[in-house]
């Protein structure tokens, strides 16, 4: 009985040191990726607004991502001259940051997931009928910020039946209508 105790133990043991390992080598992974940490700072450009005819608008942006108290970051977007009208005030919260998992709280009830791939934030979302991918990255010192928008409503469905004895998933087509773009630099620096 004392036998069959002692291997139960050395078994738990194992499994708390190798999960042990496994959060420890999340966390390490984490560091290495450098985000947010690397992108802290207060971000200022200009914003470029395009659509099929060219440019459409212009108007200054600023993207401040700074450390709070807790383990999130702000996330402060700044469109325009007036900064309270233009203040988007949100946050960016680690959910499972190892798996690069992070959540846009927009602090009125709407939080967003926005995934860390390849040295980039991606967001993808919904809302009021417009389908938005919301891309962030840096680059030579700069933060890449852009945004490509359209409906939601698929322009075109194809496929969806079979060619020369292959079934041929349907694909459909969702148009894009709007580029946002911009190139910010980190103030101070």
């Amino acid at each position: 009985m004392i036998l069959k105790v002692m291997k139960n133990a050395r078994w738990l043991f194992f499994c708390a040191a190798f999960v042990g390992s496994l959060a420890n080598a999340a966390a390490q992974a984490q560091d290495s990726l450098g985000f947010p940490a690397s992108w802290e700072g207060e971000w200022a450009g200009i914003l470029q607004i395009y659509h099929a005819k060219g440019l459409a608008q212009e108007l200054p942006m600023e993207l401040h991502i700074l450390p709070t108290d807790s383990a999130w970051h702000t996330y402060r977007i700044i469109y325009g001259e007036d900064k309270v009208a233009g203040l988007r005030d949100y946050l960016l919260k680690p959910l499972r940051p190892e798996l690069g998992i992070y959540l846009i709280d927009e602090q009125n009830t709407i939080a967003m997931e926005a995934n860390y791939i390849g040295g980039a934030l991606y967001s993808r979302f919904e809302v009021m009928g417009s389908l938005l991918l919301s891309t962030a990255y840096l680059d030579g010192g700069e933060l890449h910020y852009e945004i490509i928008s359209g409906q939601h409503e698929a322009v075109r469905a194809s496929g969806g039946q079979s060619h020369e004895g292959e079934d041929i998933p349907e694909v459909k087509a969702f148009p894009v209508q709007v580029r946002q773009v911009a190139r910010l630099q980190r103030r101070g620096h």
